[in-house]
């Protein structure tokens, strides 16, 4: 018998995710040991793709706080809703510009996967990161066509 080929990690469902569940980020970690100890702040995001990592691990949550938290306040919307039907599939990363703990700004070009209604889609976007007190919060960001 051939051995299966492997099948790409899927993000848990919302409400799924445990500490011990795979991290829907895309790194090789569980939940509570990469995403979630930002999302509970034990810890903050020391570099600008690993607060967008979290981010997207946040709406795969539905943790709206933690989005909220990490936006600019110069940017940031009064309150965030979050559709209820859309399923964020997967993430990857595809470039970064700086971003590291010794940078003040830095921007992060990533694809992620989602199903809405029965329709996949791919959100293609380049987001721009920067400092506030010292943590990494998300600017904004230009969509990719």
């Amino acid at each position: 018998m051939a051995p299966r080929p492997a099948r790409p990690r899927r993000a848990p469902a919302p409400g799924a995710l445990t500490a011990d569940t795979p991290c829907p980020c895309g790194l090789p970690a569980a939940y509570g040991a990469c995403c979630g100890r930002f999302h509970s702040g034990e810890a903050q995001a020391p570099t600008a793709e690993l607060l967008m990592r979290s981010r997207y691990s946040a709406f795969v949550a539905g943790d709206t706080g933690y989005l909220l938290r990490t936006w600019h306040p110069d940017t940031r919307p009064p309150e965030l809703e979050l559709d209820p039907l859309m399923v964020w599939e997967g993430l990857e990363i595809t470039a970064t510009t700086d971003g590291s703990p010794f940078h003040t700004g830095g921007t992060v070009t990533f694809r992620a996967r989602y199903r809405h209604r029965g329709q996949r889609g791919e959100l293609h976007e380049r987001s721009t990161f920067g400092r506030v007190d010292g943590a990494w919060v998300y600017v904004d960001g230009t969509f990719i066509e």
